[in-house]
C-alpha cells in the first residue's frame, strides 16, 4: 500500500491519520455540527489541508481524522452480506479516500472516481491479508 500511496499520491514522507470509533448517538452530533445533518452516518472524514490530493503539503505529517460509527458499520454489515471487520475496512478505505479529496457527493462523474479507487484499494487490502 505504501508503495501505490508515494507513486500515486506524494512523496515519500511519511503520514499519518487519527481513526476514532464512535456510537451512531456522536457520529449523529458531529454530522449534525459539520454537516448540519440531524442523523448518523456510518463514517465521516475530517482532513486537515482542504483541496486534497492536489495540495498535499509536503510539509505536513497528518493527513487528518476518519471517524467511523461502530453502531451502523454493524447494521451496515448484516444488511450487505459482510462480516464486520469487511465492513469497517471499507469504511477506513472510504474515509481516507475522503481525506485525500475524493468526493462522490460531487457528481456522477466523481462518485465513479471515488468507486474506481475504493475498488483497487480494496483489492490490494484483500491480496495482503
Amino acid at each position: 500500500m505504501k508503495k501505490l500511496f508515494t507513486k500515486k499520491w506524494g512523496n515519500n514522507a511519511k503520514r499519518e491519520l487519527s481513526i476514532l470509533f464512535v456510537s451512531d448517538l456522536k457520529i449523529q452530533k458531529l454530522n449534525r455540527f459539520y454537516r448540519g445533518k440531524n442523523k448518523p452516518t456510518d463514517v465521516l472524514s475530517f482532513p486537515l489541508q482542504e483541496g486534497g490530493l492536489k495540495h498535499l503539503n509536503r510539509h505536513i505529517a497528518a493527513l487528518g481524522d476518519i471517524v467511523i460509527s461502530v453502531d451502523t458499520a454493524k447494521r451496515n454489515a448484516q444488511k450487505f452480506g459482510k462480516t464486520f471487520e469487511e465492513e469497517l475496512q471499507f469504511l477506513l478505505i472510504h474515509g481516507f479516500l475522503h481525506l485525500l479529496g475524493y468526493d462522490h457527493e460531487k457528481s456522477k462523474k466523481e462518485e465513479k472516481r471515488m468507486q474506481r479507487q475504493e475498488k483497487i484499494l480494496w483489492n490490494i487490502l484483500k491480496s495482503k491479508i
